[in-house]
């Protein structure tokens, strides 16, 4: 492609170069004209003026029509012989000029001659030198007949002029040579920084479009976190002056508490969103890609949405299909989900329908909804995160506008291309294009869970007073031996402590990533793993979403919880390192 692009430009350059070539051919010919009059036929000198006029309109002409044409790669090789072709006749009629003023007893015209001549030659190379065979073939076609006149004349100076005529057709090719690979060199840089300029000009547009979007993406996070957290503090603020008037009764206390709960679980729902983002935008999600029933993850959805469907009064069709395909099952699920669940929100009366269609070698997952549609212009901005056409409100009730931004990279993650279409009023169709699997294969067996109600003895690293009395509270009620600590140190110094009084069993490291003087939790459980001498499974809780951070913990081994964190998530970390053990 970049050679392609040289040759381009060169022979783009020859043809420009063709103008000032026309130009020198008219004002030289009218003075060769004025000189050479008087010694040579007037009728030869005609003809002669004539064809090189002729000549030159034809290269015009030539030169005109390969502007305004765009020349692919193989024709562009004609053009550059054609040009070619012109130099060498022109040459040949300079040369046949030389040959007939090379007249040794007319001093006059002899040295204009070879002035001409000379000058000629050299002018060659800075307009001919992009063509190499163009320079070379009118050179030689310009001294060859002054060189053979020369010979004839049988002068006393013969030897000395074809030796200085030697010299100088020998001095123009290296020229040439030297010009050429300048020029191959220019056009490449200037190429090259052309492209270093669209580069960075793309790059420059994708920063501004990232920077713009991930300004509005803090701007609508913000206030969805905010949302949450000042509920739940006017919530705790209602608990405290029950609690200043006396007790408080047991409703009012349960009331709150649901209420509670139900803002936390906002709260928890818009985390873990912006966590999946991150995960994805990280790369750190393993794709796990098997064959996967259609009818049987079909049957799943219409069993899960079949209870919305009825309190909607919506119509909920899912048509059969004994196709299978070859995806991750888990995320296959997880957009389709989205999918339905965007259908069923925004639809308010008519049906929801999934089902696929066979694309040769593909199937097509679509899901097609009755709601309000949307306008084509914003088409690509629903895929974007926070973005929520019918919901400027921001209601709570109605999603967080972070489905279609985690189904888009899991698509992408997946390599499954997605596609919409809408029309407003009359609903819209969102579709999964997924790879279909020709001969059925084996379902990979469901891996069993480690059981329930396992009890561990279980080292806690937290800096945070508070969160470290809570979870050991809930730990202890939940059955585990707890060796608490704001640090290692002071958790090993917990354990030493009990390790004096009986058995001690360390099952479980639980540590925060963040603790005080810099310390990571990862160093903490390095420290502990040592003390102990024995690789002891390890959880790290954090609240660092980023894609960063979420490889290096992903790296290290341990598993990860995201704060806020319920006792559920905490309980089936327990299990499952328990199980690991």
């Amino acid at each position: 492609m970049q050679e392609d692009k040289i040759r381009r430009a060169l022979v783009e350059l020859l043809y420009r170069n063709s103008y000032g070539v026309v130009i020198s051919n008219i004002v030289i010919s009218m003075a060769a004209i004025y000189v050479l009059s008087s010694a040579v036929s007037v009728t030869w000198l005609a003809t002669w003026l004539g064809a090189l006029y002729l000549l030159t309109a034809t290269r015009v002409f030539a030169t005109r029509q390969f502007v305004r044409r765009k020349s692919d790669s193989g024709s562009l090789m004609r053009w550059a012989w054609m040009a070619a072709a012109f130099s060498w006749v022109s040459g040949l009629l300079w040369g046949a000029l030389g040959w007939a003023g090379f007249m040794p007893e007319e001093p006059v015209v002899l040295s204009f001659t070879v002035i001409v001549l000379t000058g000629l030659v050299c002018g060659t190379v800075p307009s001919l030198s992009a063509f190499p065979p163009a320079l070379i073939g009118s050179i030689l076609a310009t001294v060859i007949p002054v060189a053979i006149a020369c010979i004839a004349a049988q002068s006393e100076f013969t030897g000395a002029f074809l030796f200085l005529l030697s010299s100088l057709v020998a001095i123009n090719f290296y020229y040439c040579r030297i010009t050429y690979r300048m020029l191959r060199e220019t056009i490449s840089l200037r190429l090259q920084n052309e492209d270093l300029v669209v580069h960075l000009q793309e790059e420059r547009d994708r920063a501004q479009t990232a920077d713009r979007a991930k300004t509005r993406f803090l701007a609508a996070a913000s206030h969805d976190l905010r949302q949450p957290i000042h509920a739940l503090s006017l919530l705790i603020s209602t608990l405290a002056v029950m609690g200043q008037r006396g007790d408080v009764p047991s409703g009012d206390a349960r009331s709150l508490a649901s209420r509670a709960k139900s803002v936390v679980g906002n709260l928890s729902g818009l985390l873990n969103a912006l966590l999946d983002i991150s995960k994805l935008d990280a790369g750190i999600v393993t794709v796990a890609n098997e064959t996967v029933s259609l009818r049987e993850l079909f049957r799943d959805l219409h069993a899960e949405f079949a209870a919305e469907a009825r309190e909607r009064d919506l119509e909920w069709r899912v048509v059969d299909s004994s196709l299978r395909v070859e995806s991750d099952p888990m995320m296959l699920k997880r957009i389709l989900n989205n999918l339905l669940s965007n259908a069923f929100r925004y639809t308010n009366e008519g049906s929801v329908l999934l089902g696929c269609r066979r694309r040769g070698d593909l199937v097509e997952i679509q899901v097609f909804d009755t709601g309000p549609g949307i306008p084509e212009d914003q088409q690509a901005a629903v895929f974007e995160e926070f973005v929520q056409l019918q919901n400027p409100a921001r209601d709570r009730t109605q999603g967080l506008g972070l489905g279609l931004a985690i189904v888009r990279r899991t698509a992408g993650l997946l390599n499954h291309p997605l596609r919409l279409v809408s029309n407003p009023g009359r609903g819209s169709m969102f579709s999964v294009t997924v790879p279909a699997v020709r001969a059925a294969a084996t379902a990979r067996p469901v891996e069993g869970t480690a059981p329930a109600g396992v009890a561990a003895g279980i080292m806690v690293v937290e800096d945070e007073s508070d969160v470290l009395a809570a979870m050991v509270q809930l730990l202890v009620l939940e059955g585990h031996r707890v060796y608490p600590g704001r640090s290692a140190e002071e958790a090993l110094a917990a354990h030493a402590k009990a390790l004096a009084t009986g058995a001690a069993p360390v099952d479980l490291i639980v540590a925060d990533y963040r603790l005080a003087d810099g310390v990571t939790g990862f160093r903490a459980i390095q420290a502990i793993r040592a003390h102990i001498a024995r690789l002891v499974p390890a959880v790290i809780v954090t609240g660092d979403t980023s894609p960063e951070r979420l490889k290096e913990v992903t790296a290290s081994g341990a598993r990860i919880l995201h704060k806020p964190i319920s006792g559920d998530e905490l309980r089936d970390a327990i299990v499952a390192a328990c199980g690991q053990r």
